[in-house]
Formats: C-alpha cells, structure tokens, sequence
C-alpha cells in the first residue's frame, strides 16, 4: 500500500469512527446539554473519553445503544457519512468541474429526503417544489438556486460536514479542494456555512503538504475571509489548544447558539486536533465529550486527523470490520476497501 492509498483509507477510517462515536450521544447532547452529557459519561466511568461510549443498565433514551461499545459490527448510517460517499460520487462523475447544478440534481437522484435535515432539507423542498423535471433531462434549473440556500438554517453545520472527501482527493491543493467545497456548500449554505465546509476541504487538502496541523490550518485559513465568524471560530480554538486549556471558555463564546451552527463546532474541531495531533482516541474523545454535535465533529477531527498519516489504532477500526453502512439511493454498505480504491482513483484522475 503506498502513501496516497494508506492516507485516503486513514481518512475512512478516521470519519467513521469519530461519527460512530459521536452518533452514541449525539441527541442526548443536543437536547440536554454539555452538563448532562458530562454526568451520563462520568456515570459510566468513560471520562476521559477514549473509547466507543459505554451503554448503561439504565441508559437515558436519547443514547443510541446501536452506536454504543460492543453493541455494533458495522457502521450505522449516518448523514456525515451520507455525504462523504455522495461526494465521491459526484467527483466520479465530474471530477474537477463539479457544479451546484450537479450536486442538486445528485440530490434528488440518490439521497433520501428523510436523510436530510435543517438546511439540506429546507434546500431540497425548495428543489422539490421547483425543479420539476430539470434534473432527469440534464437540462438547467429553470430557477435561480440561491433560492434553496435563502433558508434559517444557512450557516449551520450541513456544509461543513460535506467536505472532507473534497480535501482527501486534492493533497498540497487547497484552493481546488475550497472550490469542490464551496460548489456543494452553495446549495444550501451562505456565509459562515460555506466558510466552514471551504476550512474543512482546505485543511484537509493542506495537511500533506505542511509540517503540522497548525500551518495545514493557516494554508485553509488562507481561503476564506479573515473577518469572517469561522475565521474567527478558528482562531479561538486554536488560541485554546494553545493555552493548554479545555472546551470551556469556546462554550462561553458561544453561549446561546444553536448546538449546530457551524461556527461554534469549528472552534471544537481546531481545538481538539491541535490539543492532540499525536492522539487519536484523545482528540474525537475530547470533541465528542465537548457536546455540540457531536457525531459531526468526530468524524471531521477523525479525518483529518488520520490525513497526517499516522495510523488509527485497531481498537477504533476493529469494531466496525470495515463494513460502512449507507442509506443512499442503490446503496446500503459499502466495504472500507471499495471506498479507498474509489477514492485513490478520483484522487489520481485530479493529479494526486
């Protein structure tokens, strides 16, 4: 297995099991807060994080018991995940010149509306309401799509979680893994919500090419506003990690803000990577146990973490078998094989 293969299968195996740690509380952080999550994970001595969560006799309701330790033998579908094979489809069949035209009409040709949620799906209604039969005669929209992106949910976390891939096929280019992002993000995202997703592909297309985490960082940094909230979001938890310091003073920055805004989990995310770039297990643990949305954040430390090319540790990857369930128009499970082969190859078609 040479580099590129190793670092793309590093980056499945990263996503998926920060998403299936985090998708264990991911409701119940959402919905009770950091103070609840903090107690559930103590009660089960799971504090410091650094494992799949442990299921209790009692567990609250919101726990999801299929995503919890010894309780799963695959992957469980996720829209983090979702969004990751989508992505690689689309740059399958488009490769450098993906468009939002294309990525709209992927959506309505391979994900389940009832997938979706916030901002996808009050894009994919305004798609549904509009696109009549553009997008089965390949034809254009007929409509302007800014429209499906003027929604209450724009600068949430959707975008951002759709990036990665879009930063795994295009290593020492971040300008071209910003435009993939940016082309998806457009459909339903503005602002702070294109800005995370361009951080996210950016970081990860920088990481090979840079000495550490930090200037990987800097080189995304590079691609959006320096004014704007996820530059700004960034900049915090970088400041954190710095200090040596924990989640804290980030929830007191963004005490009020929705669980799923996408500047608040960014700040998370640049924490918990530059906190541990030697540590797997500490940095999708710490993320996670930091609330917010929390199978988000796992699977997007988990990525780019593993990108550095260090390796995941075999307590993370073995529990899934390397089986990653989907649920995605004629596709249900997919093997981390298929999905690194897949992958290399959209990556040497771009020039990796």
């Amino acid at each position: 297995m040479d580099r590129l293969e190793s670092r793309l299968r590093n980056a499945w195996q990263g996503r998926v099991s920060g998403c299936m740690l985090g998708k264990a509380v991911e409701a119940y952080s959402m919905t009770q807060g950091l103070e609840k999550l903090t107690a559930y994970l103590e009660g089960v001595d799971a504090l410091p994080l650094r494992d799949y969560v442990p299921l209790a006799e009692e567990p609250p309701p919101l726990l999801l018991a299929s995503c919890c330790r010894d309780r799963f033998e695959a992957s469980e579908p996720d829209d983090d995940i979702n969004y990751s094979v989508l992505a690689l489809g689309m740059l399958e069949a488009h490769g450098s010149a993906l468009s939002t035209v294309d990525v709209a009409r992927t959506w309505l040709m391979r994900l389940p509306v009832g997938m979706t949620f916030t901002a996808e799906r009050a894009a994919y209604k305004t798609l549904l309401e509009k696109a009549h039969e553009w997008f089965s005669m390949g034809a254009e929209p007929g409509f302007d799509l800014g429209e499906c992106a003027d929604n209450e949910f724009n600068e949430w976390i959707g975008a951002q979680i759709r990036a990665d891939v879009y930063g795994w096929v295009a290593p020492g280019r971040p300008a071209l893994a910003a435009r993939l992002a940016r082309a998806d993000a457009a459909l339903s995202h503005v602002g702070d919500g294109i800005d995370g997703a361009v951080v996210v592909a950016a970081w990860g297309a920088a990481i090979p090419a840079s000495c550490d985490l930090s200037e990987a960082l800097d080189a995304a940094l590079a691609e959006i506003p320096p004014d704007s909230g996820a530059a700004t979001a960034a900049r915090l938890g970088r400041e954190v990690a710095q200090e040596g310091a924990g989640p804290e003073s980030i929830h007191r920055a963004y005490e009020g803000l929705s669980p799923v805004h996408t500047n608040n989990n960014l700040a998370l995310v640049v924490w918990a990577l530059l906190s541990h770039p030697d540590d797997f297990g500490a940095a999708i643990g710490d993320v996670v146990a930091a609330g917010w949305d929390t199978d988000c954040n796992g699977a997007t430390v988990g990525a780019l973490w593993a990108l550095q090319e260090k390796p995941v540790p075999d307590a993370w990857t073995a529990p899934w078998r390397g089986r990653v369930r989907v649920s995605l128009a004629g596709e249900g499970e997919i093997s981390l094989d298929a999905l690194t082969a897949r992958t290399r190859a959209v990556a040497e078609t771009l020039g990796a």
